[in-house]
């Protein structure tokens, strides 16, 4: 997950900017925060938590709309738990959820983060954020 640390941004055809910071990992833990605006306005913000635990490591996140309303109880949040590694690709599964994340390393100053769903007994994943590093 190190290849996402830093500052970067995404921009959706539809002009969402998707702006999103990743803290270097530290002991058993890699934070990040992304914010969503489209128009000037926010639309929603994300604190994501990436935790070694006795179970392995999972990303945890936490969704709020404008003004911090969280969407999720105070209590809870999105668990992802990890499944496998690759050379600068990393693949999560949402709990509970037929939903699957990868975050994957395009270059030097870009990563994706793709969404996954089963079509016809396969996985199929599509970009959800091309980010590109800040300068």
């Amino acid at each position: 997950m190190q290849f996402i640390e830093g500052h970067w941004r995404a921009t959706q055809p539809d002009g969402l900017t998707v702006e999103g910071t990743w803290l270097a990992p530290e002991g058993d833990n890699m934070v990040g925060m992304m914010r969503m605006m489209k128009d000037g306005k926010v639309t929603m913000y994300e604190i994501l938590a990436y935790e070694n635990t006795d179970e392995g490591l999972v990303s945890l996140v936490k969704h709020f709309k404008p003004g911090l309303i969280g969407l999720e109880e105070k209590d809870k949040y999105d668990r992802y738990n990890f499944l496998e590694a690759g050379k600068d690709r990393v693949l999560y599964q949402k709990e509970g959820d037929e939903l699957r994340i990868v975050y994957e390393k395009r270059g030097a100053d870009q990563f994706a983060i793709q969404r996954g769903n089963q079509e016809n007994g396969k996985w199929v994943f599509k970009d959800l954020f091309v980010f590109n590093r800040v300068k």
